[in-house]
């Protein structure tokens, strides 16, 4: 077994490595690793060198490629799926450290560190222009409760801080274990005197610290960025930094790094900006070294494939026979999951007609990672989705249903803050359909751009629909429509569904605008990328 080591690791985890018996270890470097990829069974590499379709092709034995880190921006994944080559990352490992850099420039911040020091250095002793701000009694909101924003959690009580935490997949009981107060962002902007991000990159965070939330925030907020430059609208906060509305910035993260020549924000005064240095300690890379060596072996050994990116624990074959079931299972968990949109407790699968009969963890991990998606994005998938469930205290629950006759079909429920959301679904000439939702039939294709309306079964809301998406030049593709078959009291209107499908998505302004119908109670959108 050769094990290829392209990029620098802990000596530990080299260590480790060699220790095993049969197992030839070659530590190379970003220049020369090439020349060794055709007889490697094992990769490990940091976030340097890019590994490629061409990188793979060079590579006819690699079974593993171990990430030491959490990112996998540098490596196809699907490249490496495609080449049967499983991929695996050390997520969390450096949580500690970006958690304790939170810290030391929220520190910074409210007592001007730096800029005191300059001061200092250059033989000025100015003590009163730098009068502070105490951490203590302060409001800390906290964007995003994974593994980072849970470790600044911890530390940020010490300071006898009020906390607040904005995190959709993360439901109140696990917040409340915490000893945090779970709140929307629109409260979490409005009563922190700090704020930190620690959520992906997303769609929906995308540039989320823009014009708009700075002005919602509090007068004389202070800003930390440690997670990824793209959430702030570098722009905004310069605008909001000479207003006086943020009353400073510190950053760890640039949208391009290192930042242009020129960059404004760097001459700003109450700017504060490291090299994306958060998760840089000798303690953090021993540990993320060490732990991928102790994956290879544990997967090269026996098999376990831990905190891996791209490979079920299943055969080829009985993949094939289950592939449309699990397309079926995220996408109806990513509908679920919009239609929501409030903190889940739990993810309970149920699975009707001869489908039940077979192994369903695959369809299990897929529902809950179209669940996940909605915040994570492609981070989670059938492999590590329970493990992203279980961090967030996210239950789940699956049961089997083996009705003679019945359709193979697949239901998902999702229980949440605001109640339960059913979508059931099938495969219908291989391709995901949906069947029903809360009880309620309507079927309609699982692709595309989908825009799901909740209302009373009233005359005129189809032709207010049709009207308001034709001024908008909106082309319906299909238009599904169900409806309850009894009220759910006596003497209320029935409630009606109505899924669309259309050629574009259907912007938030439209959504409005339809909401403006007596009638027409819930709106969502949800775009599939086929």
């Amino acid at each position: 077994m050769k094990i290829l080591v392209a990029e620098p690791l802990a000596p530990a985890g080299v260590e480790l490595l060699r220790s095993q018996p049969g197992w030839e270890v070659i530590v190379s470097s970003p220049a020369e690793y090439a020349q060794h990829l055709a007889s490697a069974d094992a990769l490990v590499a940091g976030g340097v060198i890019p590994i490629t379709r061409q990188v793979l092709a060079s590579a006819p034995k690699l079974r593993v490629i171990g990430r030491a880190g959490a990112g996998l921006e540098n490596i196809d994944v699907e490249a490496a799926t495609t080449a049967g080559v499983l991929v695996m990352s050390t997520p969390g490992g450096s949580a500690v450290a970006v958690a304790e850099h939170t810290l030391g420039l929220m520190l910074a911040i409210a007592r001007s560190i730096p800029q005191a020091s300059d001061s200092t250095k250059s033989g000025k002793w100015e003590e009163k222009k730098f009068l502070g701000h105490e951490l203590r009694g302060k409001t800390l909101g906290i964007v995003g409760l994974g593994s980072i924003g849970r470790e600044v959690v911890r530390r940020a009580r010490a300071f006898e801080m009020r906390i607040l935490a904005g995190d959709p997949y993360v439901n109140s009981h696990t917040a409340s274990d915490l000893g945090v107060e779970l709140v929307d962002l629109a409260t979490l902007y409005a009563a922190s005197d700090f704020i930190t991000l620690h959520v992906a990159l997303t769609s929906e965070t995308l540039q989320m610290l823009n014009a708009e939330a700075f002005a919602s925030m509090k007068t004389g907020v202070r800003i930390v960025n440690c997670a990824r430059g793209e959430l702030i609208d570098a722009d905004a906060l310069k605008d909001a930094l000479l207003s006086g509305q943020v009353a400073g910035a510190a950053l760890d993260v640039f949208q391009t790094e290192p930042p242009a020549a020129g960059e404004p924000l760097l001459a700003m005064e109450n700017v504060i900006a490291t090299p994306h240095i958060g998760g840089l300690t000798e303690e953090a890379q021993e540990m993320v070294g060490v732990r991928i060596a102790e994956q290879l072996v544990e997967y090269l050994r026996g098999g376990a494939a831990i905190n891996a990116a791209n490979m079920p624990a299943i055969t080829a074959e009985q993949y094939r026979a289950l592939e449309p079931y699990v397309a079926l299972a995220e996408r109806l968990g990513t509908f679920a999951a919009y239609l929501a949109n409030a903190n889940p407790h739990m993810v309970r699968m149920v699975y009707l007609g001869k489908i039940a009969e077979t192994s369903t963890h695959l369809i299990r991990n897929a529902g809950l990672a179209g669940v996940l998606s909605r915040s994570l994005a492609r981070k989670a998938n059938v492999v590590n989705a329970v493990q992203i469930a279980a961090d967030r205290g996210l239950d789940i629950a699956e049961r089997r249903e083996k009705r003679a006759g019945h359709v193979d079909a697949v239901r998902l429920e999702l229980e949440t803050d605001a109640g339960l959301t059913t979508v059931e679904g099938s495969v219908v000439l291989g391709r995901p359909r949906l069947i029903q939702v809360d009880g309620i039939y309507c079927e309609a294709p699982l692709t595309g751009h989908l825009t799901f309306l909740r209302n009373e079964d009233v005359p005129g809301v189809i032709g207010f629909v049709g009207t308001v998406l034709g001024q908008s030049s909106i082309n319906i593709a299909n238009f599904s429509v169900g409806r309850q078959d009894s009220p759910a009291t006596p003497g209320a209107a029935l409630e009606a569904i109505e899924v669309m499908e259309t050629d574009q998505p259907v912007p938030g302004s439209v959504a409005k605008r339809l909401l403006e119908h007596p009638a027409i109670k819930l709106v969502r959108s949800v775009a599939f990328h086929d």
